[in-house]
């Protein structure tokens, strides 16, 4: 906790708790660490539905919580049945703590070492390569909260030691007991490989090494970064028509991957296809979309931003909202009015623009504010009042590009 918070700890930390035995031992852990440093905790669960046992847990959670002295908060998400359900689940989670989380940036979640290592597998089943491979971080930003693991270097069966000693509660979900899923199906094959001595900590060690890996093929393309890229104020990104000259292939890739999913707002990079054909147009002088994103040539320039067909039907009502899931558009006067994608119509009703808006392309997928048909506000193209729209990202794309 005080490699991951320290030296400056924030005065209050949230701790996502589901009542399952790692997320009940880290909630033990950190009220024992709290008390030395004097941080106070707020916790969240999530009730996700799927079972019919979730909301027994859910209160079970809380009244831990009251006995400890904690405020608890439980969440309910439900489940639309479309998409892979539990992917769908994981947004959904990381959406609603989002929401709870108000001015909190620190959310604890308890990943254990075994996490890891089931994660490994089930990406090397999917012929992952080093960035797949790579252990999850102990510290990673998702949107505006840090996410923090401090039990990843411990063992599931130590937390449930540690719980057993206290004579601490959890439930165990059965569905971690379900073939049906991946992760249970890694969980078995475990227990097998540890024979070979391939278990979950030779795995999750090998998983920290290939992390550092990561970090260091992440400086490379950075370092290509500073030489040939520019972010622009309003979201988009820009290469020099000679980025790929005395680069790697691979750099390349990467340096275009982080790219897609910082203008996107993508969590997962594009399809390694599809990637490297983005590339090969790129190099060749060309350009194209992928994964909600256009490239085109323009003032000399390589130039990215978001595609304005994936917006397209994105609307919102005002104030204080979430666009695109990039943009925090705001205005004092909201009554009746709508935040959606500039569009051409949009476009048509700006009289005039200043020398630093994009061109029209990118234009249209700009977050605006309109009264019915009547456009009110663009800030990149000086239209409105001003400062009515901000990248959700910290908006430094190095940054960005060498934390993913």
């Amino acid at each position: 906790m005080g490699q991951l918070l320290g030296p400056d700890f924030p005065s209050e930390i949230g701790l996502a708790v589901s009542g399952g035995g790692d997320s009940m031992a880290m909630l033990t852990l950190a009220h024992n660490w709290s008390h030395v440093w004097g941080v106070r905790l707020r916790v969240v669960t999530v009730d996700h539905g799927l079972r019919p046992e979730s909301a027994d847990e859910a209160a079970m959670v809380a009244l831990e919580c009251a006995e400890l002295g904690w405020p608890h908060t439980t969440l309910r998400w439900h489940w639309d049945g479309t998409g892979n359900k539990m992917d769908a689940a994981r947004r959904g989670r990381l959406a609603l703590i989002d929401e709870w989380r108000g001015s909190l940036s620190h959310v604890l979640m308890a990943h254990t070492r075994d996490d890891v290592a089931e994660t490994f597998l089930m990406r090397l089943a999917r012929g992952s390569g080093v960035d797949g491979l790579s252990a999850m971080s102990a510290r990673r930003h998702v949107g505006g909260i840090q996410i923090l693991r401090p039990c990843l270097e411990m063992g599931r069966a130590e937390l449930r030691h540690y719980l057993t000693v206290l004579k601490g509660r959890w439930f165990e979900d059965p569905s971690n007991d379900d073939p049906a899923y991946g992760r249970v199906r890694m969980r078995r094959l475990l227990a097998d490989l540890q024979a070979e001595g391939l278990g979950a900590e030779t795995l999750a060690d090998t998983a920290a090494r290939l992390r550092d890996d990561r970090l260091a093929l992440a400086m490379r393309a950075a370092t290509i970064w500073d030489g040939v890229g520019t972010q622009t104020g309003w979201g988009g990104l820009t290469l020099a028509p000679d980025w790929h000259e005395q680069v790697e292939p691979a750099t390349q890739r990467r340096l275009l991957s982080a790219m897609l999913r910082f203008v996107s707002g993508a969590d997962y990079a594009p399809r390694a296809e599809a990637l490297e054909g983005l590339r090969d147009r790129l190099v060749s002088g060309g350009g194209g979309t992928l994964h909600g994103c256009e490239v085109i040539h323009h003032r000399g320039r390589v130039l990215m931003f978001r595609e304005a067909a994936a917006v397209a039907e994105a609307t919102a009502i005002a104030p204080g909202v979430t666009w695109d899931g990039r943009w925090q558009v705001t205005t004092p006067d909201h009554a009746g009015r709508t935040i959606r994608a500039l569009g051409e119509d949009g476009w048509r009703q700006v009289a005039e623009t200043p020398p630093c808006a994009p061109p029209f392309r990118a234009a249209l997928s700009l977050p605006s504010i309109w009264q019915d048909d009547t456009l009110l506000a663009c800030d990149a193209l000086g239209v409105g009042p001003g400062n009515t729209a901000r990248l959700c990202r910290a908006g430094v794309f190095r940054d960005f590009l060498l934390s993913h």
